[in-house]
């Protein structure tokens, strides 16, 4: 006689979130013994991402399919969903711990509900239990003790965000093809976008933007924007919001006006329909990344205006949505005598000029992410102006 098992190749799609049964067979009893059914609260699209998530991590870890209840009847419950979304919640006294977890924060504890062992994962909104759910299956991964389990977490950075160097023709900057299958969006939505979104939020990324810096002035035409949806609609329970890299000149391509001069007023009304017309396809979109007066990209020193003026008039059509603009302090079009220092010499006398939904993005370094230099002197420069970090992640050829 002779067997033999089928073995199946790891080809990394999955990341970290392969969910193998856990090899340790004590630890293995431990945790079935701590949890043995679950109940989750919640019917949103992000509580049934964290329902799925956890059934589908449970059953990996554990090799087991753990029942979902409705009550803490017996040892063993995991109790999981918004501290108000079910009077269970009131008998865990964790209403404190949560004052300032804020909307994405949340509480792991172990504690007994009704003279019953439980393990309670809860948080303010459903984005906070999803992540909840992501750092409880961590533990597990981890082979991490859950006997009396305690993690209040709460993000201390506002916006976690990916920028994808990826163009409209399927290629990217790196080597590589787009995630993004624009061809067959909107009306096919692929799995991997989920997968991407799930990957994402497991780490607590919550903004991604989609397309290349150097911004194809398409991207904001209407067809692409119902593509740009798409995405959206997928990402949205993940707690993921879409961000759009957009060509400075757009108003003049596609918008066809003569200038794109952001002091005249047929430039300002452009951006105001263009964003009212983004935000009633997405209604949480994030906001726009600018690239400008960098590496023959068009900004508003082709207008003799500030990198201030530019960046406030995108602001300005953004602010009755809540978006925000990025803009990227990566310019060179002033022939500076010390290439290192231009970006210094630019956004320090603005700070404070740009308005308060704009952001400054600036490189980890002063020029282009050099293996070794040192920090940007813009960090710590600009005390009244909202500056965030720029770093690389790419593979080589």
């Amino acid at each position: 006689m002779a067997s033999c098992r089928i073995v199946h190749a790891d080809v990394g799609h999955d990341l970290w979130l392969r969910y193998d049964l856990i090899p340790n067979r004590q630890l293995l009893r431990e945790y079935k013994g701590s949890i043995k059914a679950s109940v989750v609260e919640g019917t949103s699209p992000t509580m049934q991402a964290a329902r799925s998530e956890l059934q589908k991590g449970l059953k990996g870890l554990l090799g087991v399919t753990i029942p979902q209840i409705t009550n803490v009847d017996y040892n063993g419950v995991l109790l999981v969903g918004r501290y108000t979304s079910s009077s269970l919640f009131d008998q865990t006294g964790l209403k404190s711990d949560l004052t300032n977890a804020g909307s994405e924060g949340y509480v792991i504890r172990s504690l007994t509900i009704k003279g019953k062992k439980a393990i309670v994962i809860t948080a303010n909104e459903d984005i906070g239990v999803l992540y909840g759910v992501f750092s409880f299956l961590r533990l597990l991964q981890t082979n991490r003790d859950i006997s009396h389990v305690d993690v209040v977490s709460a993000p201390r950075i506002k916006l976690r965000m990916l920028n994808h160097w990826d163009n409209l023709d399927g290629t990217r900057v790196y080597p590589g093809t787009s995630i993004w299958d624009w061809h067959t969006l909107p009306e096919y939505t692929k799995q991997r976008y989920i997968d991407y979104a799930r990957a994402n939020a497991s780490i607590g990324i919550n903004g991604t933007v989609l397309n290349n810096v150097n911004a194809d002035p398409r991207i904001i035409t209407h067809d692409y924007l119902l593509k740009v949806a798409a995405l959206a609609n997928a990402f949205r329970p993940y707690g993921i919001k879409v961000f759009l890299s957009v060509n400075f000149d757009s108003p003049m391509k596609p918008g066809g006006l003569k200038t794109a001069d952001p002091f005249d007023p047929e430039v300002k009304e452009w951006w105001k329909n263009k964003a009212k017309e983004i935000y009633s396809l997405i209604p949480n979109f994030g906001g726009f990344l600018v690239k400008a007066n960098s590496e023959g990209e068009p900004g508003p020193a082709d207008y003799n205006r500030t990198q201030a003026d530019g960046a406030n008039v995108l602001a300005e059509a953004l602010s009755p949505y809540h978006g925000v603009v990025i803009w990227r302090a990566f310019v060179y079009a002033y022939n500076p005598l010390d290439r290192a220092r231009e970006a210094y010499d630019i956004f320090k006398p603005l700070d404070g000029k740009f308005d308060s939904n704009v952001l400054v993005q600036v490189k980890n370094g002063p020029l282009d992410f050099q293996p070794r230099e040192p920090f940007s002197p813009l960090f710590g420069a600009m005390p009244k102006t909202p500056v965030m970090m720029e770093v690389d992640i790419g593979q080589g050829a």
